[in-house]
Formats: C-alpha cells, sequence, structure tokens
C-alpha cells in the first residue's frame, strides 16, 4: 500500500525535524532570557541560570513520559493544583498589590500555583477526552475549566484566568466538540459572570487602574502616575535599543518588572530588534512544531485514544506557551492593559519556567508517541 510505502519515512523525518526546531526554539528562548536578566538585574542572573536549567530538565522528563502514563497522572496534579490554588486564597501572598493573593511559601520553597494550575488543567482535559469521549462528557469538561479559572479569578489574577479559559475552549474545539456547543458555554458563562462583574471591580480598584493606565496611554496622556508609566518606559528602552542593540552593559530607562513581566524590553534594549526578531521566530516555531505534532497524529490513520489525548494536550500546550507571548508583548507595546502575565522561557521566576518546561515536554511526548504509534525503529525512538 502506498501509506505502509512512503507515510512512514516521512513521518519518521518530520517527527526527528520536528523534535529539533522546538529544542531550537526552546533554547532561543532561554538565552534570550539569560541576555534579558543580565541586562535588567544582573544579581538576579545566578538564580535565573539554574532555574531554565531546570526547566529543560523538565522538558526531557516530560519529553520520555507516554501520553497513556500522562492520562493516568492527569488527574491526581489537577486535584493537587486546585489544593494547593485553595491554600493561595488562605495562605498565599501577593506582589505589588495589596489585596492580592499569588504566591505560597512551602518552606524555603516559593512558587506560583496558578502557572502549574493552568498545565496540569491542559493535562487533565486531554485525559478526560481521552477516557470518556467529548460530546457525552462536555458538562465535566466545562466544570473542570470553570474551577481552575474560578479560583484564579479568586487571587485575584485576571490575566491568567482568561488564559486558562481560552486554552480550555481551545482544547474542546480540537477535541471534536461542536463549535454550537463551545458558543452556547461561552454564552451561558458571560450571561451568568456578568452580575457579579460590578462588585468584582469594586473590591479589586486597581484592575479598573490599568485600564484607565491603558487608556490614558493609548490617549497620549500624562502615565508619569498610573500603569501606562511602565508601557512608557519600556518603549523608550525598546526604542534605545534601535537594530544591533546596546549590550548588557548599557544603561537602560527606569523601569519596573524589568526581568519579569517587561523584560522583552530588556531584551530589546541589549540585543534591538534583532533580538526580538528572534523572539517572534522561537514563538512561530513553537506554532509550527505544535501545529505539526497534531496533524501527524491524525495522518496516524486510525483513532486511538492516547493519541487523541496527545494531540488534544499538545494543542493546548502550545496555545499556553504563544498565547502567553502574544499578550505579554502586546502588553509592554501599549496594545494591551497591563497583565502581569510572563513572557515564556524567558521572564525571570521559578514558577513560570516550571510551566514552560512541562508545556514544551508536552509536544515533544506527542511527536514521540506518533513515531512509536507507527513502528518505527526503536533505536530511532531512543534517540528523541
Amino acid at each position: 500500500m502506498l501509506y505502509e510505502g512512503t507515510l512512514k519515512p516521512t513521518l519518521t523525518l518530520k517527527s526527528r525535524q520536528y523534535h529539533q526546531l522546538l529544542w531550537l526554539a526552546q533554547g532561543i528562548l532561554a538565552v534570550l532570557g539569560m541576555v534579558g536578566v543580565a541586562t535588567a538585574l544582573p544579581s538576579e542572573l545566578s538564580g535565573h541560570i539554574p532555574q531554565t536549567i531546570i526547566a529543560f530538565v523538565v522538558t526531557w522528563l516530560f519529553a520520555m513520559l507516554r501520553p497513556k502514563g500522562i492520562v493516568r497522572i492527569a488527574p491526581i496534579l489537577w486535584v493537587l493544583s486546585l489544593i494547593l490554588l485553595a491554600l493561595t486564597l488562605v495562605i498565599g501572598e501577593g506582589g505589588n498589590d495589596s489585596d492580592v493573593k499569588r504566591w505560597l511559601d512551602i518552606g524555603p520553597i516559593r512558587f506560583q500555583p496558578s502557572e502549574l494550575a493552568k498545565l496540569a488543567l491542559i493535562m487533565q482535559l486531554g485525559s478526560a477526552f481521552a477516557r470518556k469521549g467529548v460530546n457525552t462528557k462536555l458538562w465535566q469538561s466545562s466544570l473542570m475549566i470553570m474551577a481552575t479559572v474560578g479560583l484564579v479569578i479568586l487571587e485575584p489574577d485576571l490575566g491568567t484566568s482568561v488564559l486558562i479559559f481560552a486554552s480550555g475552549i481551545l482544547m474542546m474545539f480540537a477535541a471534536g466538540v461542536r463549535f454550537t456547543s463551545i458558543s452556547a458555554l461561552v454564552l451561558s458563562l458571560f450571561l451568568l459572570a456578568l452580575p457579579f462583574a460590578s462588585s468584582y471591580l469594586e473590591r479589586h480598584p486597581y484592575i479598573v487602574a490599568r485600564f484607565t493606565g491603558h487608556v490614558s496611554t493609548v490617549k497620549g496622556q500624562d502615565t508619569s502616575q498610573d500603569s501606562g508609566y511602565q508601557v512608557k518606559q519600556a518603549r523608550k528602552a525598546m526604542e534605545r535599543g534601535g537594530l544591533w542593540g546596546q549590550g548588557v552593559d548599557g544603561r537602560m530607562p527606569r523601569l519596573p518588572a524589568k526581568d519579569t513581566d517587561m523584560i522583552v524590553a530588556s531584551v530589546a534594549f541589549a540585543t534591538g530588534f534583532l533580538g526580538v526578531a528572534m523572539l517572534i521566530l522561537a514563538y512561530w516555531l513553537v506554532v509550527f512544531v505544535g501545529l505539526g505534532a497534531a496533524e501527524m497524529v491524525v495522518s496516524a490513520g486510525t483513532f486511538r485514544p492516547h493519541l487523541h489525548a496527545a494531540s488534544i494536550m499538545a494543542t493546548g500546550a502550545m496555545f499556553m506557551i504563544v498565547g502567553q507571548a502574544f499578550v505579554n508583548l502586546c502588553v509592554a507595546i501599549g496594545l494591551f492593559p497591563v497583565t502581569g502575565v510572563p513572557l515564556p522561557m524567558v521572564s525571570n521566576g521559578g514558577s513560570s519556567q516550571l510551566a514552560m518546561g512541562i508545556a514544551f515536554g508536552l509536544i515533544h511526548s506527542a511527536l514521540r508517541e506518533v513515531r512509536l504509534a507507527e513502528g518505527n525503529n526503536p533505536e530511532h525512538a531512543a534517540a528523541l
């Protein structure tokens, strides 16, 4: 058959190339992250480098996992993430805003549970769709999304909650849920949330302040006393970077969160337009590989639950990486209000690095499963 004679070698070659491209993308982002941190806060580099190394180790570990194994552990990880989110609401600590609770301290370890929860939800949805079907268990998946999003909103972390909700909806679509069902769900949730929106914004006025600061920036008004100042300073740093950049020893304009949420400005200042172009190229490679992994699963020919789960999780992980990057970059150039969303594999922060390491690993796992499912030589699988 033509399938047996031509499809297998093509998939084998492509899967190896996809793995290489994905490692390349993660490597580019990691290097640019180190450059950005060295430019913004050199004293933080000694902590950022080990975090990046751990992220690569986590990627390798998840890449070695079979989707069958991920499907089994996904419910445990998701329930654990919900428990950590609930604990954060009780004993958690905030960042710059006094009324937020986003960080959890367990002994010497300080981390942000919402960063891990979004990947746990991706794995859990992939597990649920693969084991229980799509439309017949749609209400269960909707509850999973709402439970995760609801706990993150209460912290409050509006930017991350929107990303988690969007990734859940995308995974429903990737799993084969009817568009009409998804539209009905989104509309229903919007109508249910509408009566609570006013009291939520009154309780957390900093959210409104960020929106008004964004409007002031767009209108060109004075932003020296509001959140628009951050965007204004980020633009100034990027403009000074020019084409080639000022190097890591250059003197950056004063900029809040220059090693975390606004690190793209530090990267642009140090490496110029070329560095930003490399950054965008790396995220484009993630999209290319993520969609390629899903396409290869479809090309496998027969429906298998573990392959279906691998495809869904790879799509969700890809969206989480590039969706978060899109929001972060739009904030930095003033298209979106300040949200506090880190730049994947670039921003300084152990929680974000760990979560993105898992996301990259899920895409690798999907690619590896296709190779194994197509009956490739075991030596090829071992070379991943």
